[in-house]
């Protein structure tokens, strides 16, 4: 990810672009799945992802600004790097979104999750959140 501070809903790619594997992401200790967002209610895989991670609590929030109270504000506080004491999961059930984690080099990577996409970004990690115009997660 480069170091611009334009839009934080730009892709920010590094010149030349690089990529990271997924493999390479599963070493920093985050996960990624994907599922089916339309069926999100009824779905056996996510279910069992729940139960095995210990997830009981949903909420469900629309990032854009004609649902999202405050919107410009909130997308810049989601962009403000911080810590979290547990793992943050994410699922997608419209849209994308950014997610920036920190590697072991201390370069930021920006993760792109789809609809259908699910991540876990591990706990006492810095990250940063970065929608895109529109999100369900």
């Amino acid at each position: 990810m480069d170091d611009s501070d334009e839009d934080q809903r730009l892709p920010h790619h590094r010149e030349p672009k690089e990529f990271v594997s997924l493999n390479q992401l599963s070493e920093l200790g985050v996960l990624s799945w994907k599922l089916d967002a339309d069926n999100y209610e009824t779905d056996a895989e996510l279910k069992k992802i729940r139960e095995d991670r210990g997830y009981s609590y949903v909420d469900l929030i629309e990032v854009c600004p004609e649902k999202l109270p405050n919107y410009e504000e909130k997308i810049k506080n989601f962009f403000e790097e911080h810590l979290h004491t547990d793992e943050e999961i994410r699922y997608c059930l419209a849209g994308s979104g950014y997610f920036d984690v920190r590697d072991h080099n201390d370069h930021w990577i920006r993760v792109w999750v789809k609809k259908g996409g699910i991540i876990v970004l591990p706990c006492l990690e810095s990250t940063t959140v970065s929608h895109w115009t529109r999100i369900t997660i």
